[in-house]
């Protein structure tokens, strides 16, 4: 296995564009890069770009007449079939859209197939993450599930366990969906609770198909503003003791940056800092259990400025095995980018004042009358059992 991370990039993802004033504005991928190439960590991985995932690859998930139905508002988004999602308030039709998705898909397909093959220990595309696109439609803010494209291409190669651990604000509807009859998936959900948040999924009792997928689901519902400290305190209740038992092959992980308490669209209040430590405690738990093979990817995120670009190249450096010290000064050279793009003023460091973040275990013992504590032991009364774990 080669002992360098790869990144994929592709200048031509920023084409993923749903217009003026939409909250997934594309400056956040090229504010990303931008950070990335300033830190000099596109120096310590290798970059590549692939090729647009193909309509054989897209039909690992998606439909045909869905897939038909993307080209047709792609080619003609006034003309965009709404019963597919498409061309509504969320995700807009707009040309070239087909182009757009399909090469964000072929990012995290390639991502998977590096790893898979031992190209790369660890890959990353900050790009994909786009998990709430479902098998038959588009849905909130999404085309195409690359993440769900990435996990059925590592089937396809061999794969007889893959995990995806998903830390986003939403609940990876998406993801859970394609392979909920699936044993040979874990997937894992952190995420606000969904009676306050879209999609309105994710519940606990949520925990896959019958027979041998049942426990394949695993969801966190998070009460709304729950903050580091009890953010980290869900994760490792959860995550490490499930990844111990699976044993994956390889682990996919989603971070969307959409926890941070600046987000505008939901109602976590988790510090850079804390996502910091999740990435790093992904890229332990890969090491640990998945023979380091990993598979990063971005997600939501759309404190476009101050938070995405930040949280994203802590994940790269990560991968890269060149972590940025989280009170390192930003290179001004990047603030100046910021700027020049958007008129605003970039952040100076990359912490929000919070590093070192505390942790408080779960095996210290729980307060079965605090909300958070209620969350965490609604997910393991409801999937560890099945898994053969004590709840």
């Amino acid at each position: 296995m080669s002992g360098r991370g790869l990144l994929m990039w592709d200048e031509a993802v920023t084409k993923y564009d749903f217009g003026s004033g939409h909250p997934m504005d594309p400056v956040r991928l090229a504010l990303t890069m931008g950070l990335v190439r300033a830190y000099g960590l596109d120096r310590a991985m290798d970059v590549a770009a692939a090729k647009p995932a193909g309509d054989s690859t897209l039909r690992l998930v998606h439909r045909e007449d869905y897939v038909a139905a993307v080209r047709a508002a792609s080619e003609d988004p006034a003309g965009a079939d709404q019963s597919y999602g498409l061309g509504t308030v969320d995700d807009p039709a707009f040309a070239g859209m087909h182009e757009a998705s399909a090469l964000i898909a072929g990012q995290s397909v390639g991502a998977a197939e590096a790893v898979w093959r031992g190209e790369a220990g660890h890959a990353v595309n900050f790009a994909g993450g786009l998990h709430h696109a479902m098998p038959g439609g588009a849905s909130g803010f999404c085309i195409y599930n690359d993440a769900s494209l990435a996990i059925a291409r590592l089937l396809e190669l061999g794969a007889e366990r893959v995990a995806y651990v998903d830390v986003d604000v939403h609940h990876g509807d998406g993801v859970q969906a394609a392979f909920w009859d699936d044993p040979r998936v874990l997937t894992i959900s952190l995420h606000e609770h969904p009676r306050t948040l879209f999609p309105q999924t994710g519940w606990p009792e949520e925990t896959g198909g019958t027979g041998a997928a049942e426990g394949s689901a695993v969801n966190v519902a998070l009460p709304a503003g729950t903050g580091d400290e009890g953010w980290l305190r869900a994760f490792h209740a959860v995550v490490p003791e499930l990844l111990a038992d699976f044993r994956p092959q390889v682990l996919v992980s989603q971070h969307g940056a959409d926890t941070h308490f600046e987000d505008p669209l939901a109602h976590l209040a988790v510090s850079l800092d804390a996502q910091r430590a999740v990435q790093e405690a992904c890229h332990e738990l890969a090491h640990a259990h998945a023979d380091g093979k990993w598979v990063a990817l971005g997600g939501g995120g759309y404190e476009v400025v101050d938070v995405v670009p930040r949280s994203w190249t802590h994940l790269v450096g990560i991968a890269a095995h060149q972590p940025v010290d989280p009170e390192s000064v930003i290179p001004s050279e990047w603030r100046d980018q910021v700027y020049a793009r958007t008129r605003q003023l970039g952040p100076a460091r990359m912490t929000d004042g919070r590093w070192p973040v505390s942790l408080r275990p779960w095996e210290d013992g729980y307060d079965p009358a605090d909300r958070l504590d209620q969350a965490i032991l609604a997910t393991r009364r409801a999937v560890f059992p099945l898994r053969g774990l004590l709840a």
